[in-house]
C-alpha cells in the first residue's frame, strides 16, 4: 500500500491534471465538490506532466503489455480521481501513469494466478519500482490485499460493453478465464521431425523496447520478424517443453505456444 507521502504527491498531481484538462475540477466557489459522471467517453489522454522531477507523457498504447510491481490504495488517496470521477476504493479501478483515462486492462497477480478486468481512471504510481496502483477492491479480488507490493502482468484490452458497463457501475466482472490455478497441460503435440531448436513463444509485439523488457523479465530472448518482435524462451529440451509452456501460461501469457526454428540447411534432404 502506498505511503502517505506518495498519496500526498498524488493529491498534488490531481490539481495539476485538472489544470491540464485531464480531470474535472472541484467547486471553486466553496460548495460541494463536483464529480464527472462515470463514463467511458470522452477518452482523455492529457498533456505531459512532471512529478518529482520526472516527466510522464500520456499516450494511446493499444498494445501495452508489461510485467512489474504493483501496489494498492484506499480512501487515504483522496476522494477524486485524475479524470474527475469520485474515487471509490472498493470498486475495481486503477491508476496508471500514461494510459488514456479511462481505459481497461487485464491484471494478473503472478503470486495467486488470478486475472481480473480493471478500469483505469487515475494517474500514478510515482514510486519508480511500480507500474500500476490498484484500488483496494481490485487487490482484494486478486487475493493480494494483505500484501504491500506484488508482481503483476498488466495488459491493455478492449472488453465488451457488458463488461465495461459492469465496472462503470461498480460491479466486478469476476475472474477471467484461466485464473486461480495453472491451466491444464495441453494434449501431447504431434511428433516433430528432426528440425531446429524448440522454444516457447511468449508474445509478438510491435514495440522493440517493450519486447526487450519482457524478455529480460522472463529470462528469454527476442527475434525480429519484419516490423514485429517475438519474445521467446529457449531453446528447451523436448522433455521440458510442456512443463515450461505450462509455467509461462500460468504467469498470465495464455497465448504462449511451442515453436520450432527452421531446420538447418545441412539437415534438409537434397532436392531431387
Amino acid at each position: 500500500m502506498p505511503s502517505n507521502v506518495e498519496r500526498a504527491t498524488g493529491a498534488a498531481l490531481l490539481t495539476a491534471l485538472m489544470l491540464a484538462g485531464c480531470a474535472g475540477g472541484s467547486d471553486r466557489g466553496g460548495g460541494a465538490r463536483r464529480y464527472r459522471p462515470v463514463a467511458d467517453l470522452p477518452v482523455r489522454i492529457g498533456r505531459p506532466y512532471t512529478v518529482r522531477g520526472r516527466t510522464y507523457v500520456p499516450a494511446e498504447d493499444p498494445t501495452y503489455d508489461a510485467v512489474g510491481m504493483a501496489s494498492w490504495y484506499g480512501s487515504e488517496s483522496g476522494s477524486q480521481t485524475a479524470n474527475g470521477e469520485r474515487f471509490r476504493p472498493d470498486w475495481i479501478g486503477a491508476a496508471h501513469r500514461t494510459l488514456p483515462l479511462p481505459s481497461y486492462v487485464e491484471v494478473t497477480a503472478l503470486a495467486t494466478g488470478r486475472t481480473i478486468l480493471v478500469r483505469v481512471n487515475d494517474r500514478g504510481p510515482f514510486a519508480s519500482d511500480r507500474i500500476i496502483d490498484l484500488s483496494r477492491g481490485a487487490a482484494r479480488q486478486l487475493g493480494v490485499e494483505r500484501t504491500g507490493t506484488f508482481r503483476v502482468r498488466v495488459r491493455r484490452v478492449f472488453p465488451s460493453e457488458r463488461d465495461r458497463a459492469a465496472l462503470r457501475a461498480g460491479r466486478s466482472t469476476g475472474l477471467r478465464a484461466g485464473s486461480t490455478a495453472p491451466p491444464p497441460l495441453p494434449a501431447p503435440p504431434p511428433a516433430y521431425p528432426a528440425l531446429g531448436a524448440l522454444h516457447v513463444q511468449v508474445a509478438t509485439l510491435s514495440d522493440p523496447d517493450r519486447a526487450e523488457q519482457l524478455a529480460r523479465d522472463l529470462g528469454g530472448t527476442t527475434l525480429a520478424v519484419g516490423n514485429l518482435v517475438r519474445v521467446r524462451i529457449g531453446p528447451i529440451a523436448e522433455a521440458d517443453a510442456q512443463a515450461t509452456l505450462a509455467r509461462v501460461r500460468a504467469a498470465g501469457y495464455q497465448d504462449a505456444k511451442l515453436v520450432r526454428d527452421p531446420a538447418p540447411i545441412s539437415n534438409m534432404e537434397p532436392a531431387r
